[in-house]
C-alpha cells in the first residue's frame, strides 16, 4: 500500500478525509495538499506513527469542536490538519514552539513585503539575513 493509501485507510475510521466522487483526496487550496504532502514525508522519515497522527488530529479537531470551532470536515479540516502537524512536530521533538512561531512571523513578514502578483519568498522577509 503506498503511504498516502495508507494514511487515508488510517484516518478513514477517526477522522475521514474529504474526499471527492472519485474517492481522492479533496483540496481548496494548494496549501492543503502541500500539508497533506508534508504529513506523507515526515511519516516517512518516522516522525510518528499512523495511529500516532490519527490521535493527534483527532484531538485537534476535539479540541477545536469544544472551543467553538466546529469542524464540517471541509473548510476547517486543514486548518486542524495543520495545527495538527505542528503539534506532532513540537512533541515529538522535531522543532519547539518557538522556532515555528517565529518561522510563522518570517513568512508574514515575507508576505506583507512582497509586491501583488510576485511569488512570496521567506527571503523577502525584510528581516531575513538573506
Amino acid at each position: 500500500m503506498n503511504p498516502a493509501d495508507a494514511l487515508l485507510a488510517a484516518a478513514e475510521p477517526v477522522v475521514p478525509i474529504p474526499r471527492g466522487p472519485d474517492g481522492a483526496p479533496t483540496f481548496e487550496a494548494p496549501w492543503q495538499a502541500q500539508a497533506f504532502a508534508m504529513t506523507l514525508v515526515l511519516h516517512e522519515r518516522g516522525l510518528f506513527s499512523w495511529p500516532e497522527w490519527v490521535s493527534t488530529l483527532a484531538a485537534e479537531i476535539a479540541g477545536a469542536d469544544t472551543g467553538g470551532d466546529a469542524d464540517d470536515y471541509g473548510s476547517a479540516y486543514y486548518r486542524h490538519w495543520l495545527a495538527a502537524i505542528e503539534r506532532i512536530v513540537v512533541d515529538n521533538g522535531a522543532a519547539t514552539s518557538v522556532h515555528l512561531d517565529a518561522r510563522r512571523a518570517a513568512w508574514d513578514r515575507a508576505a506583507h513585503a512582497t509586491p501583488h502578483g510576485q511569488p512570496i519568498l521567506l527571503g523577502n522577509d525584510p528581516l531575513s539575513s538573506g
